[in-house]
């Protein structure tokens, strides 16, 4: 059975960005109801439910076919969300360090201009979905709760959240005021930490 992450902070240690009101919809709420709608499809599908949620939304295609759709839907609302969480602190430097930030310079000309075709390639998403950092410092959109590793692509370096769930309590239309404030809590050490882990010696 599948469950939701538990997090490394409180829901209201992220006021400068996301109310304690949001931070509740959209992790008990909206992810739960992710992870209760993939039990539910897999309950005949035991040895399914031993898998990894990662495993689930690199494979889907290869499932029977009526759950194709909702393994992909679900499967991938709770692997996005639970990664989306993973890179958020309400303590964190200013910037990536290390190998990453030497990747997004090079790539970008700055860290400061990667935020700017990050930050734009969210706000310029149509409809529901995420905008994703890839390991080769590609930026790149998935519609709904498709995921980068389904098409072949390793685990992600970031992710932002752009569904109107995400954010509408707080900012109601205003999606660019979330993405300026989203920067204020990522997780800087950890992902530079991870992905000089992941993608180090590679």
């Amino acid at each position: 059975m599948f469950v939701l992450p538990t997090l490394n902070y409180q829901l209201d240690d992220f006021k400068m960005a996301i109310s304690p009101e949001m931070m509740s919809l959209h992790y008990e709420k909206h992810h739960q109801a992710y992870v209760d709608k993939l039990n539910a499809t897999l309950k005949d599908f035991p040895d399914l439910l031993e898998k990894p949620v990662e495993f689930l939304v690199a494979n889907y295609r290869h499932l029977s076919e009526n759950i194709q759709t909702p393994v992909r839907n679900f499967a991938g609302g709770h692997y996005n969300h639970s990664l989306f969480w993973g890179y958020l602190s309400p303590v964190s430097s200013d910037a990536p360090s290390g190998l990453l930030l030497d990747k997004i310079v090079e790539k970008f000309g700055s860290f400061e201009k990667f935020k700017e075709e990050f930050s734009a390639k969210a706000l310029g998403l149509f409809g529901s979905g995420w905008t994703w950092l890839l390991d080769d410092m590609s930026i790149v959109n998935t519609a709904n709760q498709d995921n980068p590793i389904t098409d072949g692509n390793r685990k992600p370096v970031l992710c932002i959240d752009v569904w109107e769930h995400a954010y509408y309590f707080d900012y109601t239309y205003r999606r660019a005021d979330f993405i300026a404030n989203f920067w204020k809590i990522v997780d800087w050490d950890k992902i530079s930490q991870d992905y000089l882990s992941n993608f180090g010696k590679i």
